[in-house]
C-alpha cells in the first residue's frame, strides 16, 4: 500500500452496504479536487460498491487492498 499523507479517512468499518459509499459521497462532497479519500470498511458488499460509485460519480479509485479482514480503498476526488 502507497502512502498518501494527504489521506483524509472514513472508518466505515461495522457499516454495512449502502452505508461506506453513503458516507463517502458525503465527505468527497467537501473534498477539494484531488485530494484523496481513505475508505475502511469489512462488508464484503465494499469491493464491489466502492468501485462502482467510483465509475457512476467520476471519482479516481487510486488503489485498493485488504489488510486483514479490513478492505482498503484510496479514492481521488
Amino acid at each position: 500500500m502507497m502512502q498518501h499523507d494527504h489521506a483524509q479517512t472514513l472508518d466505515a468499518l461495522g457499516l454495512r452496504c449502502p452505508l461506506p459509499v453513503l458516507k463517502a459521497r458525503k465527505r468527497l462532497k467537501s473534498m477539494a479536487p484531488g485530494d484523496i479519500l481513505r475508505i475502511e470498511a469489512d462488508d464484503p458488499a465494499a469491493i464491489i460498491d466502492v468501485p462502482h460509485f467510483c465509475t457512476e460519480q467520476g471519482y479516481t479509485l487510486v488503489e485498493q487492498s485488504r489488510e486483514g479482514e479490513t478492505l482498503v480503498f484510496l479514492v481521488r476526488k
